[in-house]
């Protein structure tokens, strides 16, 4: 390329357009970058390399092929990115209120910019989301024995709402929220008739993408919803709905996905309609 990526955002846009075109063992050591981003950050080239059972020659080969001079030029941007996003809540605003000024403390000028920002975000969600997309997911997710809903963290929120909203259609819901440390033990009674609804961004929270891919070698359909077409979600995902990649922000809106989640839950409402309420099907034993 005529000029190398000068931060991560374009770095993964550039792996991005260039992984069909990649080797195989390049696009694997593409997929552990972007999936895995504080390794590539932290890691000697050996320990990466190792990581993604490739020659350590074979990562450099990777960053050359992207313009750097070698595995540590390229290593830079991730070591930048890992600076960048290790920022607490409080350093954020601190860093907001040194662009914008004193005038921009104020709690209206703050309210204004989240809601012109909401806006924006779901304009793009309504021309992002394809029809026949959210059709097959409202399907799936309507015929399922019992839907379970995963998310930790920050989009916790948005499985706590379509908890509460599909179990009040009296669909068989299970939220799983990891009470008691047993995300694990609840995950096991997962069947390939059920489905689960699972919301992860960046940073992925790592036991959602395990039990996500825990679900899917299971043969569970997989409803994904996520920031990224790059996402280590995706590849657990029956349906996958990206929502894009706002962390270029300090604090992501949680506007969109839920607009989504109702969107799901009113549609399924229509799907299930004159069925009355179900009942879940009997469910396995699971052996202490």
């Amino acid at each position: 390329m005529d000029a190398r990526a000068a931060n991560f955002e374009q770095l993964k846009d550039e792996i991005a357009q260039r992984f069909p075109g990649l080797s195989r063992q390049l696009q694997r050591i593409a997929r552990f970058a972007l999936d895995h981003p504080q390794d590539v950050a932290l890691d000697t080239v050996a320990a990466a390399a190792a990581k993604v059972d490739v020659q350590p020659s074979a990562m450099v080969r990777f960053a050359q092929a992207l313009g750097y001079s070698g595995y540590s030029d390229m290593q830079r941007i991730f070591r930048e990115r890992l600076l960048e996003r290790s920022s607490s809540y409080r350093e954020r605003i601190e860093g907001l209120r040194r662009d914008k000024g004193r005038a921009g403390e104020h709690p209206a000028a703050v309210l204004r910019e989240f809601v012109a920002d909401s806006v924006a975000n779901l304009a793009h969600l309504g021309d992002h989301v394809e029809p026949a997309l959210l059709q097959h997911a409202v399907e799936l997710l309507a015929k399922a024995e019992r839907i379970h809903v995963l998310a930790q963290r920050r989009a916790f929120p948005v499985a706590c709402y379509l908890s509460y909203a599909l179990s009040q259609l009296e669909l068989p819901v299970t939220l799983m929220d990891g009470v008691g440390g047993m995300p694990q033990e609840q995950a096991r009674g997962i069947g390939p008739k059920d489905a689960l609804i699972a919301v992860s961004f960046r940073n992925y929270s790592p036991e959602v993408i395990e039990l996500a891919a825990g679900c899917h070698r299971r043969h569970v359909p997989v409803v994904v919803i996520t920031d990224s077409p790059m996402s280590p979600l995706n590849g657990a995902a029956s349906i996958a709905f990206d929502l894009g990649d706002h962390s270029d922000r300090p604090f992501r809106s949680l506007v969109e996905p839920m607009c989504l989640a109702q969107a799901l839950v009113v549609s399924v409402g229509y799907q299930t309609a004159g069925r009355g309420a179900r009942k879940p099907a009997a469910r396995r034993r699971v052996a202490n």
